[in-house]
């Protein structure tokens, strides 16, 4: 519970101190000199899945898949042609779709901040690991939420369902029709959460999703799931085995972090370009690089959790996009190291190394979405699809 508390603690605090320096005499002062633009990021390096360190993993034939059974690491591409399960099939029941907004003025765990456009923060000149950020500040925010009820749904029974990270995810709700029908998945509710704007430190998303504490699974399961309850007129389930988290990037990090810091709430992960890097802002002393942490010392460290997780990372993944240099920016690296770190601790994992493949890439996303979901629902029971 430290966590949510220092963070309500900073957010308390901006917002008591704005409003007594917006009733301060303005002083005369200079016109203000324009904020410089921040450069573009750099071009990240393609990387070599053989590359020595990382994880061993077969390769697999242009255009194939791995297996939805399958445990370990594969790499993929470098073609990547849509899957048939991410276009409308004929003869195949579609899903109803309910989409409602939320306001940070009715969130007690996120009222919202924002960092000024343009602005970013500066390495600590002591700590290159930390970032001085001065342009954040409380802002509202709106988001959105679509909720996905598949059409073989029974009132009243508790569904199975999938949280996703910066939403409206459609294609989501596309693939779900047709594996469904398919028998391949749990006729499951799926929640498409927007996430409530900015990216990076110092914004509400960050602040969402790169925190490494189970605050945002509080939050969906307080102020979100409830919600989609009495506007979906849907029952969720309680049981873990039946609720999975999915996201890409800082959506991606934050699924895991989901489920690794509220274990009895999900055990069912799927990122693609997951930010396992050093992205938490404010700073936290009991996990001072971030997301990187899961890596280099939390699941080393612990004792395996009850979790089965799919990843994805593309050859030309992110790469210090940031002028952060403490050698934690790395997607490639932060993701081969998940994938060793988890089968050093025997957990349920496919890793997905793609070649030709950018940051949260759409074109493997169209390939893989079906497999990974197949992946990740294995060992949950399937009813027989109605059809």
């Amino acid at each position: 519970m430290l966590r949510p508390l220092r963070i309500a603690t900073l957010i308390a605090l901006i917002a008591a101190i704005a409003p007594a320096i917006a009733q301060a005499p303005a002083a005369p002062s200079a016109p203000a000199s324009p904020t410089p633009p921040r450069p573009p990021r750099p071009t990240p390096p393609t990387r070599d899945p053989n590359t020595p360190g990382f994880v061993a993993a077969k390769e697999l034939p242009d255009g194939v898949n791995a297996p939805p059974t399958a445990d370990g690491n594969f790499i993929l591409g470098p073609t990547h042609n849509p899957a048939p399960e991410m276009s409308a099939q004929p003869g195949v029941p579609q899903g109803k779709v309910i989409e409602f907004t939320m306001s940070s003025a009715d969130s007690k765990i996120y009222p919202g901040i924002a960092r000024d456009p343009g602005t970013f923060g500066t390495p600590d000149p002591t700590d290159p690991a930390k970032l001085i950020l001065t342009t954040s500040h409380p802002a509202p925010y709106t988001r959105h939420v679509a909720v996905y009820v598949p059409q073989q749904y029974v009132p009243g029974t508790a569904a199975p369902f999938i949280v996703g990270a910066d939403g409206p995810d459609r294609s989501l709700f596309t693939v779900l029709d047709n594996l469904i029908a398919e028998n391949k998945v749990p006729a499951m509710v799926a929640i498409s959460i927007g996430n409530g704007s900015g990216d990076a430190q110092g914004s509400e998303r960050g602040l969402e999703y790169d925190t490494m504490s189970g605050l945002y699974a509080e939050f969906v399961e307080k102020e979100v799931l409830p919600l989609v309850e009495a506007q979906a007129h849907v029952k969720l389930t309680r049981d873990p085995e039946g609720r999975a988290t999915m996201g890409g990037s800082s959506g991606g990090s934050c699924a895991l972090i989901m489920a690794w810091y509220r274990p009895e709430l999900y055990h069912r992960v799927l990122t693609y370009s997951g930010t396992y890097v050093n992205q938490q802002w404010p700073y936290n002393s009991q996990t001072p690089h971030g997301a990187w942490e899961f890596h280099e010392h939390l699941i080393p460290n612990s004792p395996a959790k009850p979790l089965r997780i799919w990843m994805e990372v593309g050859d030309r993944d992110l790469f210090n996009p940031n002028p952060m240099g403490d050698r934690m920016h790395d997607w490639v690296v932060a993701n081969e190291n998940m994938a060793r770190v988890l089968a050093d601790k025997d957990y349920r994992y496919q890793f997905v190394f793609a070649r030709n493949a950018g940051h949260t890439d759409r074109a493997v996303k169209a390939q893989t979405l079906p497999e990974a979901l197949q992946y990740v629902w294995q060992g949950y029971p399937i009813a027989a699809a109605k059809n």
